[in-house]
């Protein structure tokens, strides 16, 4: 009988963030050689790569680090929200943050194919799922370019890792307010930092919308451009930074608030994890 404690099991299972079961299994079959039982449970678990490349990674944290000019924002997903807490987890995220930002990717074909250890990072964390027991990936990476940087990490719940992340790049000194409009961007959502920066053809797009729309009303012809220029603003509220009501005010536009402050936003960058 195979010579080992219920603490090696534990121990085991730590290491790796396997299974329990898995772990003791891995033990029996190793003689309770716990550098055996750390192959056999990495064999096992690259085999079952493949049966996992279908499933689902709904779980997983957001990441951030800030350099010289340059921040970069990620998602590392995982299946469940188990996964998703385990330290070995939140130590591969950072592992491939450090690695994609020493390589200075920028999209995630190049993080994923950035080196780390001797191999990819896709490599990387293949091996590592492997030990996890679930289908992990990188899902998102986001590069932003700025004199300054606002991070801020939301966690959605204290018992898991960050799940919303922001970058904000800017020129400025006012620390504290860049932060809180990183945070207004972790709540709201803006798609674009000023109007100018919506595409044509988005606003070509919203404008036949609302026009068709206050048609169908039956709104009266002589009133059809000021309702429709009415509706875009409104649009425009929705997606742009400088437009939307201030989180902290909403009798204030963002973008007031950031030209009171000095703050000029040069680029930012919003995450959450399975979205």
């Amino acid at each position: 009988m195979a010579s080992f404690t219920a603490a090696d099991v534990k121990t085991l299972r730590d290491r790796l963030g396997a299974g329990m079961l898995d772990s003791k299994n891995a033990l029996v079959e190793a003689d309770g050689d716990m550098d055996k039982a750390v192959e056999i449970l990495r064999v096992k678990g690259l085999k079952g790569v493949e049966k996992r490349s279908g499933r689902a990674t709904t779980a997983g944290l957001v990441a951030a680090k800030a350099g010289d000019g340059v921040a970069t924002l990620l998602e590392l997903a995982s299946e469940t929200d188990f996964v998703a807490k385990n330290e070995r987890f939140i130590d591969l995220a950072q592992k491939v943050l450090d690695a994609v930002v020493a390589a200075g990717a920028s999209d995630l074909e190049s993080a994923k194919a950035a080196p780390i250890g001797g191999q990819t990072v896709e490599a990387f964390i293949n091996d590592e799922a492997a030990l996890l027991g679930e289908k992990v990936e990188l899902r998102s990476v986001k590069q932003v370019k700025g004199d300054e940087f606002a991070v801020y990490l939301h966690k959605t719940s204290k018992d898991l890792p960050p799940q919303v992340g922001v970058v904000l790049g800017y020129t400025g000194t006012d620390a504290e307010t860049a932060r809180s409009v990183a945070q207004h961007i972790a709540v709201f959502e803006p798609r674009y930092r000023t109007r100018e920066d919506v595409p044509e053809d988005v606003v070509a797009h919203e404008r036949q919308i609302v026009e068709e729309t206050a048609r169908n009303e039956g709104k009266p012809e002589a009133q059809l451009a000021n309702i429709v220029n009415g509706r875009l603003n409104g649009f425009f509220k929705e997606v742009v930074l400088d437009d939307q009501p201030y989180a902290r005010d909403s009798k204030v536009a963002t973008g007031k608030v950031l030209k009171d402050a000095g703050i000029t936003v040069v680029d930012f960058a919003r995450t959450k994890v399975g979205a």
